[in-house]
C-alpha cells in the first residue's frame, strides 16, 4: 500500500486537494480531517484532484462522501476532477457519480490566480 499525501491550495473559488497514494482504511481519516480545516463560503468549490490516486476502497468512498456533505453544508459545490479509471467505474456503479461533481480526466484541476 502506499501512503497518501495531501496537497492543500487556496484558490479565489475555494480550495484544491490533490491527492497522491492510497486513500482506504488507513488514510481516510487524514483526508476527512484535512477537509474539516477547509473554510468554504456560500458558492465556493473544493476540488478533489484525484489524478495520482491509486486506490480506493469502501471507507476511501465514503470520506469523498463525507467531504462533498462538508461542502453542502456550506452552500458550496464538492467536485471530483481527473479521476482513475478504476475508481471512476465504482463511483458509477454504485451511483455516487449521479450525486457527487465529476470532471472528466482530462479536465485539470483550477489553477491558483496568478
Amino acid at each position: 500500500m502506499t501512503d497518501l499525501n495531501l496537497t492543500i491550495r487556496p484558490t479565489s473559488d475555494g480550495a484544491v486537494i490533490a491527492l497522491v497514494g492510497d486513500l482506504d482504511y488507513d488514510s481516510a481519516a487524514t483526508l476527512r480531517a484535512a477537509v474539516a480545516t477547509i473554510t468554504l463560503r456560500p458558492g465556493q468549490v473544493l476540488t478533489l484532484d484525484l489524478a495520482a490516486l491509486t486506490f480506493c476502497d469502501s471507507s476511501g468512498i465514503t470520506a469523498l462522501v463525507t467531504a462533498h456533505h462538508h461542502a453542502q453544508t456550506r452552500e458550496a459545490e464538492m467536485i471530483l476532477a481527473n479521476i482513475p479509471a478504476h475508481t471512476d467505474r465504482v463511483l458509477r456503479f454504485v451511483g455516487l457519480d449521479q450525486i457527487l461533481g465529476i470532471r472528466p480526466i482530462t479536465t485539470p484541476a483550477p489553477e491558483p490566480p496568478a
